[in-house]
């Protein structure tokens, strides 16, 4: 059966280039161990917990809620639906995915299995490299996410495990309020990935997904490897 599915890879690289939440420290990497010099390679690396393509664990927002260290297993390995709105998107840095737009991929694609992580594509990796075009890094923060409506529907009405997005963040960018984060999502327990890139690759309907955080102990976060199993 394994043998049938293709391995999409949906994860950023990690560097010191990385584009990271505006005023969080870049990754820092420092060679201490040489092949030549002591027989093997070996780094220190430093990171804040939500770099590059992240796990965003419920208690990010929500205090007393899961840390990364407390998510099971079995919640990270969970059929994946993909919204795609990159063509509504464009250039629209205040683009969100609307409830109505939900309603027309269930209708398109058929209904979103309940307990499912959702992706959402708006096309924005395509400036994942671009401080300013990517985040508005400099002036106020701009990105597209998804709107309340929708972010609501798919964990009350679908029983969403997590949210998925190609972006900086979940909610967009002007949601200084953050309410998907603090009012729908974190508080029913349901985790994030942000900073996602390659969702072009992978169907509305039919993958499973691989989202791998580091157990830190008490992580509000973690970068993580995510990989899309495609039929």
């Amino acid at each position: 059966m394994l043998e049938n599915l293709r391995a999409v890879d949906l994860t950023q690289t990690i560097g010191p280039d990385t584009v990271m939440w505006p005023g969080a420290p870049a990754p820092a990497l420092q060679t201490i161990l040489t092949v030549s010099h002591d027989g093997f390679y070996n780094r220190l690396v430093t990171f804040v917990e939500h770099t590059g393509t992240h796990f965003d664990a419920p208690c990010h927002m929500v205090e007393g809620k899961e840390s990364v260290d407390q998510i099971g297993a079995e919640r990270l390995f969970r059929p994946l639906v993909v919204i795609d709105i990159s063509a509504e998107v464009g250039d629209n840095p205040d683009a969100i995915l609307t409830l109505e737009q939900v309603h027309a991929f269930e209708a398109a694609h058929g209904r979103i299995p309940d307990g499912a992580a959702v992706f959402l594509r708006t096309g924005w990796e395509e400036h994942n490299t671009d401080p300013v075009k990517y985040g508005n890094q400099g002036g106020p923060l701009r990105f597209p996410g998804f709107g309340p409506d929708a972010a609501r529907f798919l964990v009350a009405e679908r029983g969403a495990c997590g949210l998925g997005s190609d972006t900086l963040g979940i909610d967009p960018g002007f949601a200084d309020d953050f309410v998907v984060h603090r009012k729908i999502s974190h508080p029913r327990g349901v985790w994030h990935v942000e900073n996602l890139q390659n969702l072009r690759s992978v169907p509305p309907l039919g993958a499973w997904v691989v989202v791998a955080p580091l157990r830190l102990v008490d992580g509000s976060g973690s970068p993580c490897r995510v990989i899309a199993l495609v039929p």
